[in-house]
């Protein structure tokens, strides 16, 4: 039976978001980075098991194959053996806490971070580090679930564009994925790197960050929070600027948005 500090960190029969009604909507096929003829794996990292076992029951009715642990001290030989295809990971871990092991992990596998946090500063911080996307304790696993596939969607292999990107000095390249500055490759995320060759593919158009929420992130502001864009655009211009406070490429237009400049 949860202690009163499980039940604030997660409520799991809270009626009013339905946390233990069967979860049997039709979702149709599913898009994601699995391989071929391989069910999508997700491994849930939570110090709770009330909490991991609700999460994971919501993910295997929704066809995934699911695997549990409870410490941050055992995620990163659990990646090596599940090789899964996301991480739904908690903050707050004991022995290695989820922020750092997102630091790890975050330029190799999408994570949805879990966290009772509330501040906008917390979030923030998780996204600059390289989260996918944030789900704030109480949560719904049906929106869990829901985000969950969104993520996987996003981080699918787009169909890559006709050509290289080619600009003065930045070269872009949507086949390989891959960003040269000057004769040197840029290593960004997966996001950031989606979010640069949609703003590229169509020089001096603005577009506002409900826009790029809508076509980098298969996302909307009523869903997700648009400082993911703003924090994805400062991660960008710290990689590809010479002087991020004076963007060269990325250019805010205020009160609208952003725009590439060639």
């Amino acid at each position: 039976m949860p202690d009163s500090e499980t039940s604030a960190k997660l409520s799991p029969v809270d009626p009013s978001l339905g946390l233990l009604c069967p979860y049997v909507d039709a979702v149709g096929n599913l898009t994601s980075s699995a391989a071929p003829g391989r069910a999508t794996r997700i491994l849930v990292v939570d110090d709770e098991p009330t909490v991991r076992e609700v999460v994971a029951r919501y993910l295997e009715r929704d066809g995934y194959v699911v695997r549990e642990v409870g410490d941050g001290g055992e995620v990163h030989a659990a990646i090596a053996a599940f090789e899964p295809d996301l991480v739904i990971l908690d903050v707050m871990l004991p022995n290695v806490s989820g922020l750092d092991i997102l630091r790890d992990v975050a330029n190799r596998i999408p994570v949805i971070l879990l966290t009772a946090r509330t501040e906008e500063t917390d979030r923030v911080l998780g996204l600059e580090i390289g989260a996918d996307d944030y789900v704030v304790k109480p949560f719904s696993p049906r929106e869990l679930v829901a985000r969950v596939r969104s993520v996987l969607r996003r981080s699918a292999a787009p169909a890559p564009t006709s050509g290289l990107l080619e600009f003065d000095g930045l070269t872009i390249d949507p086949v390989a994925r891959e960003v040269v500055m000057s004769d040197r490759q840029i290593s960004l995320t997966a996001k950031e790197f989606d979010l640069l060759t949609y703003l590229a593919g169509s020089p001096r158009q603005v577009f506002s960050r409900a826009q790029l929420l809508i076509a980098v992130w298969d996302s909307s502001p009523d869903y997700q929070d648009p400082a993911t864009v703003t924090v994805h655009v400062r991660r960008i211009r710290n990689k590809i600027e010479v002087d991020p406070e004076q963007p060269r490429w990325i250019s805010t237009v205020w009160g609208i948005g952003y725009r590439f400049e060639p």
